[in-house]
């Protein structure tokens, strides 16, 4: 199961992040729900006070400090599925696995870089990369 630290602080405001970020995730939330997958944002701005504040935590939950990620620019959400009425993030679970491969696919067709090929994999983030950042 995946560490979510602290996800009472998390910002789910969608104004928060790039518009082209933002209308591809959508998309991608739109595509689930035709997969019969409904998904939510659980973070998507990040503040360079939390990323550090992350950071510390150690490697298992990120690698990244402050502005070495693309949270910090609005172009990277962190997302996990609703199921019966309640937030499911785990690796265990067969359908949301299913649900994270589907995701993944959805995400990379939107010109979007899921976390699930990283080698820490974090199967509910997606970004959008920019090459003027990092």
């Amino acid at each position: 199961m995946a560490v979510r630290p602290s996800l009472v602080n998390a910002s789910r405001d969608w104004s928060l992040l790039h518009d082209d970020f933002s209308q591809r995730l959508l998309r991608v939330f739109q595509r689930m729900q035709e997969h019969g997958y409904e998904l939510a944002l659980i973070e998507g701005y990040r503040s360079p006070e939390r990323q550090d504040q992350l950071a510390g935590m150690g490697a298992h939950v990120t690698n990244a400090g402050a502005y070495q990620s693309y949270h910090q620019y609005g172009l990277a959400a962190d997302c996990a599925f609703i199921r019966n009425g309640k937030l499911v993030i785990s690796e265990k679970d067969p359908w949301a696995m299913r649900g994270y491969e589907l995701y993944g696919k959805e995400a990379e067709a939107m010109g979007l870089t899921w976390g699930g090929r990283w080698t820490l994999m974090d199967f509910g983030h997606v970004e959008l990369r920019n090459k003027r950042i990092r």
